[in-house]
């Protein structure tokens, strides 16, 4: 059973910045593609961004793009968002998620079989 554990939410003004980690436990973290998600009060959860096996490919939903970075370093079993330019409609839970394959194309929830707590990101305007 792979445990995740999500840690750096808080609270930023608007154009501020966050880097969130996870941290798994387990053996098949490198081995797995690993995504981000989040869900806002009153709104359905939302995939944000994913990561395939070893770093090589990333993708992000649109109101993101160029202000989130996913990385993450499998020799520490963790999975980074950067979030920079925050506005208050990011704020939300965040959650880590890991992948049932090595990469995600379609961005689905249903592609993932592990998950985290969860942390609050709230931005302030």
């Amino acid at each position: 059973q792979v445990q995740l554990v999500e840690s750096g939410g808080g609270l930023v003004q608007a154009g501020g910045s966050l880097r969130l980690s996870c941290a798994a436990s387990g053996r098949t973290f490198s081995t797995k593609a690993m995504g981000w998600f989040r869900r806002a009060p009153g709104k359905e959860r939302e995939f944000v961004a994913t990561i395939n096996w070893n770093g090589s490919w990333a993708s992000y939903t649109d109101s993101v793009k160029g202000r989130f970075t996913i990385s993450r370093d499998n020799a520490k079993n963790t999975v980074y968002l950067q979030m920079n330019s925050l506005k208050p409609e990011d704020t939300a839970v965040y959650y880590c998620a890991q992948g049932r394959g090595s990469v995600d194309y379609s961005a689905g929830g249903g592609n993932y079989d592990s998950w985290g707590q969860g942390t609050q990101v709230t931005v302030s305007s």
